[in-house]
Parts: structure tokens; C-alpha cells; sequence
């Protein structure tokens, strides 16, 4: 079983910045593959970024590409997503989610976070 917690959302202007963090509690937590997805209302879960947990390789969907970073602590067995010059656009609850796959399909993801809101204001 894995648990997820975020932590970090909140309200933001256009052009700030936030991080977000997820902590994992996991025995074997190299073994996964982590993930930020987000979804804004009315609208369907969508990637964002993700991590492999043993290699630390990342893929980013392109909207976020060259503002938002993932990066991870071993040792806190925590994901962090540092999210740079915010849009109103980015607006939206933003889940951490935990797979065995790298994959940017949210079915492919089998525990998840109770998600934590973003706004950014224009």
C-alpha cells in the first residue's frame, strides 16, 4: 500500500510561484513511477508531469515544460513540484499519484493523493 499527501497549494497571482509536495509512505518506493496530475472543473484529469523514483528521469507535458520542475528526496520519500511563472490557465486541483508504469495515462496510476487546490489569479 502506498499513501500520498499533498501539501503546498493555494492562491497565487498570475507570474508567482508555488511548490507543491507529496509525501509517500512506502516500503518499496523505488519501485514506482510518480506523477502530478491536475483537474480544473468540468474538465478531465490531465498529466502534468512524472518521475521515476530509481532512475529520476522526468517527462513533462508540454504546457508546463520550462516552468514547472519535479524533483524528488530519497531520503524524505518526497516529490516536489516547483511550478514557475503561473497562469490563470493552470488553475485546478492538483493530485500526486504513485505506478508501477511511467505513463502519463491517469489509469495507469494506482494510488493517488486527496489532491490539493491551485488558483492563480489574473
Amino acid at each position: 500500500q502506498v499513501q500520498l499527501v499533498e501539501s503546498g497549494g493555494g492562491l497565487v497571482q498570475a507570474g508567482g510561484s508555488l511548490r507543491l509536495s507529496c509525501a509517500a509512505s512506502a516500503r518499496t518506493f523505488s519501485s514506482y513511477a510518480m506523477a502530478w496530475f491536475r483537474q480544473a472543473p468540468g474538465k478531465e484529469r490531465e498529466f502534468v508531469v512524472g518521475i521515476n523514483w530509481r532512475s529520476g528521469s522526468t517527462y513533462y507535458a508540454d504546457s508546463v515544460k520550462g516552468r514547472f520542475t519535479i524533483s524528488r528526496d530519497n531520503a524524505k520519500n518526497t516529490v516536489y513540484l516547483q511550478m514557475n511563472l503561473l497562469k490563470p490557465e493552470d488553475t485546478a486541483v492538483y493530485y500526486c499519484a504513485a505506478g508501477y508504469l511511467r505513463s502519463s495515462r491517469a489509469r495507469d496510476y494506482g494510488y493517488w493523493g486527496q489532491g490539493t487546490q491551485v488558483t492563480v489569479s489574473s
